[in-house]
């Protein structure tokens, strides 16, 4: 995610100069082309076709953020369920049950990095695999879904801790509602993950969008002249910038620089749990050079 208040001028000039150059070569050709070869610019109503699929766009950026807005609070539910597990972990388990209290905790930890690795389609990376021991690693690495495998492996140890009389029922009740918050964000996201917008959203918005670029200069020729690459260079770029925020946007979890910062909200539970069971906590992570936040 881009957390700076401006991009920087790099990256605007690596997002836009492909765009930028195709329209400027197709805009310069056509003013060429009437006068060289003089021709009447059909009359198009362009105020109303742009019009309408500047209404078209809208929606569909509208539709691309409430998507990846919902991505984030599902993130920030997992925050404060993580804490939540941590708490009762370290309230609830007495004091000799000290190592159990640690295996819940990194277990939390390994289990939100599993679920990082898969909305990014990532393989287990080595902040899964620091926080779990080899015996606790192979049960769930053999699943299919590596990050439900965690967390079903952290509720049957809360299950022993009730049996052998460590909690008892109100307070494992209690830890597996917070397990169940926690399985509930994460099918949240995966729904979000699994789940494109609907193929008309995707499909025709960028068609129409290439199709009005095209027809710009023929529009605008006759009034704009020699200046006809560019105004409709520019104006063919704010609709294709608006098509490209919805793009941007419709998957919250693709690893792109406009995404939600899970590795930066990976990081902050580890902080929070580590610190709570009273180990010491890495620094969070900052936004590289360019201004992102990963």
């Amino acid at each position: 995610m881009i957390v700076t208040a401006v991009p920087g001028a790099k990256q605007v000039i690596r997002e836009i100069w492909k765009p930028l150059a195709v329209l400027f070569v197709w805009d310069v050709t056509v003013t060429a082309t009437y006068y060289v070869l003089p021709f009447t610019a059909p009359s198009l109503p362009l105020t109303l076709f742009g019009s309408a699929l500047a209404l078209v766009l809208g929606f569909r950026s509208n539709s691309a953020y409430q998507r990846w807005w919902e991505g984030r609070m599902m993130w920030g539910l997992m925050i404060n369920a993580s804490r939540s597990l941590a708490r009762q972990a370290r309230n609830f388990l007495p004091e000799e049950a000290t190592d159990l209290k640690r295996t819940i905790v990194l277990r939390q930890i390994a289990y939100v990095n599993a679920l990082r690795c898969q909305l990014r389609r990532q393989k287990p990376d080595t902040d899964v695999l620091r926080f779990l021991s080899e015996g606790e690693a192979t049960p769930a690495l053999k699943r299919t879904n590596v990050a439900n495998g965690i967390v079903d492996g952290t509720g049957r140890r809360i299950d022993i801790a009730r049996r052998q009389g460590l909690i008892d029922t109100i307070q494992q009740a209690a830890m597996e509602n917070v397990l169940v918050d926690i399985a509930n964000a994460q099918g949240g996201m995966e729904r979000l993950k699994n789940t494109p917008l609907p193929n008309q959203y995707r499909f025709f918005p960028m068609v129409f969008t290439h199709m009005l670029c095209i027809l710009l200069p023929i529009g605008l020729v006759e009034t704009l002249g020699f200046a006809t690459p560019l105004g409709s260079t520019i104006a063919g770029l704010m609709f294709l910038a608006i098509l490209a925020i919805g793009d941007d946007l419709v998957d919250p979890f693709a690893n792109t620089l406009h995404d939600v910062p899970l590795s930066a909200m990976c990081r902050t539970i580890e902080i929070d749990l580590l610190q709570a069971i009273g180990d010491e906590a890495p620094e969070p992570l900052a936004p590289d050079k360019d201004g992102v936040l990963w």
